[in-house]
């Protein structure tokens, strides 16, 4: 039987294609999201974008029908659109505010309808008093990764000694059993002594198991300090894999390596015509408001990790003119710092693309990001699940997750998720008891 399904504001502006989701049931819309819609769609940032193209939608809607009444979707489904309706909620429910009159219009779909009604929020309270008041709720799945099930970019397999012997002496095996996956790293160990074991990384040619390219990789001055940075930087190295994603709590070196090795292919190597470095901008904790200032003295703020990282390594390479010779990169045009807002719209062929604290990134936003690689042009994304700072997104939502789920098993692409802390002690300690 079809069911009712009644949207937050929040659920269309995090996937503006939300509304065909719904198959052959019936979408309604109350009013109070259209004016909340309304409030979104005079910006110049993602969330406006989205804003702006529901409306668009919507309006599109009304050349086949009455949304007051419903319009037909190409899946049999209904779109709707609801003035208030009579109050019927209990009076401490303020209808004053847009998620109660959304409630309001749930309760009253519930009491006239003999179907299922189900309000749609990525907002949790609005979702816990949906159930108080006896109407189920549901976080919006469409896009979402669990994340004790994502791909890590590495496996071990237990096999008989002589397997890694011919591993050792042909530089590559036929694995026979298992799922793999291009570029995925294999840790090989003996099943009678654990001591006794070998790496390799699954070739994207023809899925033979074969060495590390890179025996003691060393970009600006960096040097791999764990296994999972010694993969990543294989990753990283080579031109062949045009995406790579790393995701891993904060301190254990993504932005750090990701940085070096796009310095040393993009200004050592030359290999790419420079080293493009992105970030969402989204405050943690209480923001301070607008800055003054040009746009590069408002990035200077907003990218302060990022220009620490360039400096160490610039003082890692050059140790005397280590300063100066990070301001010259970044003066020159050959290390460029934007946000993701001045990404959109633009086409970069031969660059090295690093995009940082993807986390804060929705599914479409990392979508139009990568959408703007040219030809020749190699992309790494990165970030940390568990620092999300954006409002509906969750470890289960957001772009990140959602790429490295969706690329894995592609040729050019290629995945590590890192566990170990390499930064300090105290940042380890913190990582694992906080």
């Amino acid at each position: 039987m079809p069911k009712i399904f009644i949207l937050d504001t929040n659920v269309l502006l995090h996937d503006y294609n939300s509304l065909n989701k719904f198959q052959d049931n019936t979408v309604v819309i109350p009013i109070a999201v259209i004016e909340e819609l309304d409030t979104f769609k005079k910006g110049d940032d993602e969330l406006s974008k989205h804003a702006r193209m529901i409306s668009r939608h919507l309006d599109a809607c009304r050349t086949t029908g009455k949304l007051s009444e419903g319009v037909p979707t190409k899946d049999g489904g209904i779109i709707r659109v609801t003035l208030d309706m009579k109050p019927v909620l209990p009076e401490y429910f303020k209808l004053s505010v847009p998620d109660n009159r959304i409630l309001n219009t749930a309760v009253n779909f519930k009491s006239q309808k003999d179907t299922d009604v189900i309000v749609v929020s990525k907002d949790t309270n609005l979702r816990i008093k949906a159930e108080a008041l006896g109407i189920e709720a549901q976080d919006y799945e469409a896009g979402k990764v669990k994340l004790d099930t994502l791909y890590t970019g590495i496996t071990e397999a237990e096999v008989n000694s002589p397997v890694i012997d011919m591993f050792y002496k042909n530089r590559e095996i036929k694995l026979e059993e298992g799922t793999y996956f291009p570029n995925q790293f294999l840790i090989l160990k003996d099943n009678a002594n654990p001591k006794h074991s070998a790496i390799g990384r699954i070739s994207a040619k023809d899925g033979f198991l074969r060495p590390l390219a890179q025996n003691d990789p060393v970009c600006w001055g960096i040097k791999p300090l764990n296994k999972e940075q010694r993969f990543a930087m294989e990753l990283l190295l080579d031109e062949s894999v045009d995406i790579v994603t790393m995701v891993g709590q904060a301190g254990t070196g993504k932005t750090l390596i990701s940085l070096a090795a796009g310095l040393q292919k993009a200004i050592d190597d030359d290999v790419y015509r420079r080293l493009v470095v992105c970030r969402s901008i989204v405050p943690v904790g209480r923001d301070i408001g607008f800055l003054p200032g040009t746009k590069d003295e408002k990035l200077n703020i907003w990218m302060g990790a990022i220009f620490d990282n360039l400096e160490y390594l610039a003082d890692r390479k050059s140790p005397d003119e280590g300063s100066r010779q990070s301001d010259y990169l970044v003066e020159s045009g050959r290390v460029e710092i934007a946000s993701v807002t001045h990404i959109r719209g633009r086409s970069l062929p031969k660059q090295y693309m690093i995009v940082d604290d993807a986390q804060n990134l929705t599914p479409h936003e990392i979508k139009t990001i990568l959408s703007r690689a040219g030809e020749g042009t190699k992309v790494v994304v990165t970030g940390d699940p568990g620092q999300i700072d954006t409002p509906y997104l969750d470890q289960e939502s957001n772009g990140l997750t959602y790429l490295v789920d969706r690329f894995k098993g592609q040729n050019i692409y290629g995945h590590i998720t890192f566990s170990k802390t390499e930064r300090s002690r105290l940042a380890a300690l913190v990582s694992e008891l906080l």
